[in-house]
């Protein structure tokens, strides 16, 4: 088997790549930039028919609603007359506000655009030599001193104001590259922040500015306490801070999805169980909070599903992060600038990506063993070596639960601690057989920084 295969690393806690690319696709930074409209003389008259279409319809509305209304509504005046250009505004003040906007105006003062800004190189791309001949000390120079200039937008969420300091949680691919980041209040104030700690595996983060700036704070709520078919509001910026924000409505559609994620080379890292709504989620609106009508935050808005695998296109499906798995991230950041999480210590790739001669001749597994993960190589000193793993073992279940990729198998490692014993069921050739592993933290991002990226392995 050719161990190149296995030649990169597994995604973990300290990211250094650009934005991610998911099957679920994260709602990306958005350029601010609203859609054109059609101009044309055909616009005029299809505006004309609709607008008399609306107004039908309005009266065939009002007729159904007014009895709802009655009993909440002021004094309220309707003009009626025959006589042609004087038909008035009827004046009706509602004296009720609903939940959800109370949820709204408690939050909206806690959400926040979340600027990425990065350095870009002052070459002359006019130049038709410009980097023929590779870069030299000038351009690299040049480079590492361009202007920042915004690389893209997103939200976040102020959640706590403590010790001199307002903290804010976003997506990791909203702020990821980023040379440095600014925040814009609800009110248009402009200021700096400072990353604290990111995770491309929940894709979280978490950002400081002076407290000074903080007009208000989100509470987090409980998510395992959701139901399907509560109603919920998505507060974000969606194609930027033009539209800061902003506010969608929705409803709980399932509080338990499991979706695939990749990194940002396109490689599968693992699963994600999120929450779906049809709030609507855009491009901008990645950071912000999911809220319920008791005004807590229950999830932080992270992507959305636009095509399925047949190229269907897909609308209403957008998904969260959990609150109750954003307060566990967000605690570790904050304390330890990272996430740690467990590992084995081995390179892995999975078993149906292998050729099949080789299977027969190198790894002799089974012929009905098709689905599993194969060890690469086993780092030294490691709980892989300790245990007694070894190169061309293929995983099949840990703790009994099976493992029939490198994403199950990421997945099934971060549901446990460093220093906890699993059961690895493995074939060594023909032969099943288990091995009693403890986890040890993930390997450092300096091995990840020199690995290669363009092998379809990882670390596990």
């Amino acid at each position: 088997m050719d161990n190149n295969q296995f030649n990169n690393n597994e995604p973990n806690n300290e990211p250094n790549q650009q934005p991610s690319q998911r099957p679920v696709r994260p709602v990306n930074n958005g350029n601010g930039q609203p859609p054109r409209q059609r101009r044309g003389g055909g616009l005029w008259k299809i505006a004309v028919v609709a607008l008399v279409s609306a107004l039908i319809g309005g009266g065939v509305a009002y007729a159904g609603f007014s009895h709802q209304i009655s009993n909440q509504a002021s004094d309220t005046t309707v003009s009626s007359s025959s006589e042609p250009g004087t038909t008035q505004v009827s004046n009706v003040t509602m004296k009720n506000s609903t939940s959800m906007s109370k949820a709204f105006s408690k939050n909206k003062n806690a959400v926040v655009s979340v600027v990425n800004l990065q350095k870009q190189s002052n070459t002359d791309s006019s130049d038709p030599f410009a980097g023929l001949f590779g870069d030299d000390d000038d351009s690299k120079s040049s480079s590492s001193k361009g202007s920042l200039e915004e690389y893209g937008e997103g939200s976040g969420v102020i959640y706590a104001n403590q010790n001199g300091k307002g903290y804010i949680v976003t997506n990791y691919h909203v702020v990821e590259g980023s040379d440095s980041l600014q925040v814009i209040l609800s009110d248009g104030t402009k200021v700096s922040a400072k990353k604290v700690g990111t995770d491309e595996v929940s894709d979280l983060a978490v950002l400081t500015i002076d407290s000074k700036y903080v007009k208000g704070t989100a509470t987090f709520g409980n998510s395992d306490a959701l139901t399907p078919g509560e109603p919920v509001i998505a507060i974000g910026s969606p194609l930027g801070s033009e539209y800061a924000t902003s506010v969608t409505q929705g409803i709980i559609s399932a509080k338990s999805r499991t979706v695939d994620t990749t990194n940002s080379s396109g490689q599968t890292t693992g699963q994600a169980t999120v929450i779906q709504t049809d709030a609507a989620i855009n491009p901008g609106n990645s950071g912000g909070p999911l809220v319920n009508a008791e005004a807590q935050v229950v999830g932080i808005n992270s992507m959305k599903l636009a095509q399925s695998n047949d190229g269907t296109t897909v609308e209403g499906m957008g998904f969260a992060i959990p609150s109750n798995e954003v307060v566990k991230i967000i605690n570790q950041l904050v304390k330890n600038g990272k996430v740690v999480r467990p590992a084995l210590g081995v390179r892995v790739i999975d078993l149906s990506t292998v050729d099949n001669s080789r299977i027969r001749s190198q790894l002799k597994i089974p012929d009905s063993l098709t689905e599993g993960v194969v060890i690469g190589s086993v780092d030294k000193n490691t709980p892989a070596s300790n245990a007694g793993l070894k190169a061309y073992d293929v995983i099949t279940a840990l703790n009994g639960k099976a493992v029939n990729s490198v994403a199950q198998l990421h997945t099934a490692l971060y549901n446990f601690n460093v220093g906890d014993k699993v059961t690895v069921t493995y074939y060594r050739g023909s032969s099943k057989q288990t091995a009693s592993v403890t986890l040890s933290e993930t390997q450092s991002q300096v091995e990840k920084n020199n690995s290669s990226s363009s092998s379809s392995s990882s670390r596990g």
